[in-house]
């Protein structure tokens, strides 16, 4: 029996390349695997855990809608042209991701959960999941982030005699209306939300550990290489990995503008506790709330490949290109770097050259 409790077959199902998430960095890796002559359910397998196609895309809140996100890359070899900018990204990148697995015939098996990636035999990869386990010459992570929520813990937090929840569940902002609502972060998905309930609340207050960065003016490729490039530095150091946007800054446009003039966007520094009835400073400060919203994003999905031993002592899986340093089977795609729609193609690609030349390299065992 497996971590499940699903039985396993005498003969465990072997393949050269075991693809783990099929949001744009899974699907542009099992693309460029069959390009590369790699047959799906025969040479490699990707597996998801989403019900249906999508990514973290289709979790997404139904006012986000296509023409209100930050730009959605094509994956390779089929573009995605003609969307409604007014339909929810959540339904357009669905459709879109459903159309390309189709189109490639990648055959992606849904859902599946991995528990667990350990030593196997022979050099192999043995691959825990609840369809089975599959044994593996190499594999590419693409699990992405969405699945790990981050919760800061603050005194008294157990206290709040509110609701609490973070971005993950966000609802829209109807769920809001006449309420007093505390925001929780500066990023990207702060700020929207943020916007969006000080329309519908009775009242908002905006929170954050450091003073948000507002970029004006264009962004180009030179500041788009200096800005991937802090992140690929850290990742390269074994340490945790930033996203991109968070060393990029806030683009301004009309409604960041509109929404600072209105004084939405009047930030406080984080608050030192939380109450029954909202949350309190140290200097006397304080703000009643009926919500505290806790946009402050998410952690890298990895706690699957926990058994190998990947980690470094600064926390990280340390990652040169897409190769995990210690393991040269792994690869992982959708990582710090690559950790943005653009980046995921370009990795998906880098990953599966890097594995091809290692399963030349180290013939299969018969």
């Amino acid at each position: 029996m497996n971590d499940f409790g699903v039985a396993e077959a005498r003969d465990t199902p072997t393949v050269d390349v075991v693809v783990i998430g099929a949001g744009q960095a899974g699907l542009s890796s099992a693309y460029h695997l069959r390009r590369s002559g790699l047959a799906p359910d025969r040479d490699f397998v990707t597996l998801d855990h989403s019900p249906r196609p999508g990514g973290a895309w289709q979790f997404r809140w139904p006012s986000l809608t296509y023409e209100k996100i930050h730009g959605m890359h094509s994956l390779p070899g089929m573009e995605l042209t003609g969307a409604d900018g007014s339909r929810p990204s959540s339904e357009v990148i669905g459709e879109y991701f459903t159309a390309y697995e189709e189109r490639f015939g990648l055959r992606v098996h849904r859902p599946v959960d991995v528990a667990a990636v350990r030593e196997g035999e022979g050099g192999r990869l043995r691959v825990e999941t609840s369809e089975g386990v599959w044994s593996t010459r190499a594999l590419i992570n693409a699990t992405g982030t969405w699945d790990r929520p981050f919760w800061p813990r603050y005194p008294g937090q157990e206290t709040f005699r509110g609701r609490q929840l973070h971005t993950s569940r966000y609802p829209g902002p109807a769920a809001f209306a006449g309420l007093r609502v505390v925001v929780v972060g500066g990023g990207a998905s702060g700020t929207q939300h943020l916007m969006e309930i000080a329309d519908v609340a009775a009242g908002t207050t905006w929170v954050t550990r450091r003073p948000p960065v507002f970029r004006e003016g264009p962004f180009g490729e030179e500041q788009g290489r200096a800005a991937v490039a802090l992140v690929d530095e850290r990742v390269r150091a074994g340490l945790p990995p930033q996203s991109v946007v968070s060393v990029t800054g806030l683009p301004v446009n009309e409604a960041i503008t509109r929404a600072r003039g209105r004084g939405v966007l009047d930030r406080l520094p984080m608050f030192d506790r939380i109450t029954p009835s909202g949350v309190v400073w140290d200097d006397g400060r304080s703000v009643e709330a009926d919500v505290i919203l806790w946009a402050t994003g998410f952690r890298p999905a990895i706690d699957h490949l926990a058994p190998l031993g990947l980690r470094e002592p600064g926390g990280g899986i340390r990652v040169e290109n897409t190769r995990a340093v210690r393991d040269e089977r792994i690869h992982l795609v959708g990582y710090g770097p690559s950790a943005s729609t653009i980046g995921a193609n370009r990795a998906g690609r880098a990953a599966v050259r890097d594995i091809r030349a290692l399963l030349e390299h180290e013939p299969a065992l018969v």
